[in-house]
């Protein structure tokens, strides 16, 4: 399990007896901030603790929905607009200007990880959204992976999304040419 600095803190009680216990091995400090009580977590953990307002979107969220089996090379976060620039290498952060940042935001299981990532209807709106900003292969391999997927979606979400987000007509028509 993860633990915060200030949750180590209430455990041990000092920060002498904080760095007593990782000499001890009872806790390991993983990285800056963030401690646990095994050695090895996976990064995905850590990146989640991290960014607690981040949702995750665009290639992880394809990739952990299933809907591409391209792995991402970094993690991509959506933030708001008010939060200030993530400065971690692994991360690459997509500022949200909607007021709709957290519209289809979920929580979701993967790999005994608990992430807050868009869900799949809010991931489609995305894909339309930025798809001149994708490579054509991998937009394409998405928007045929939805297309076998389109009865288990939400239509009425989808909608609902798509006239809350920006850029509604071109998303509209685009959902209607190519995935309806």
């Amino acid at each position: 399990m993860l633990y915060s600095y200030y949750q180590c803190i209430e455990m041990f009680g000092t920060d002498r007896k904080l760095k007593n216990a990782i000499d001890n091995k009872q806790i390991f400090k993983i990285e800056k901030g963030i401690y646990s009580d095994t050695k090895y977590v996976p990064e995905l953990s850590i990146i989640s603790m991290k960014y607690p307002n981040a949702i995750f979107t665009l290639n992880s969220a394809f990739y952990y929905h299933g809907l591409t089996d391209v792995i991402p090379d970094l993690y991509f976060l959506a933030t708001s607009k008010e939060i200030t620039k993530i400065r971690d290498k692994r991360v690459k952060q997509k500022f949200e200007n909607s007021k709709a940042f957290n519209l289809g935001a979920i929580k979701m299981r993967y790999n005994n990880v608990e992430i807050k990532i868009y869900n799949k209807e809010r991931m489609l709106i995305e894909l339309i959204r930025n798809k001149n900003k994708l490579p054509f292969d991998y937009y394409k391999e998405i928007l045929l992976n939805y297309r076998k997927v389109i009865n288990e979606l939400d239509i009425q979400a989808i909608q609902e999304y798509a006239f809350a987000l920006p850029k509604t007509s071109m998303v509209l028509e685009t959902l209607q040419l190519e995935v309806l």
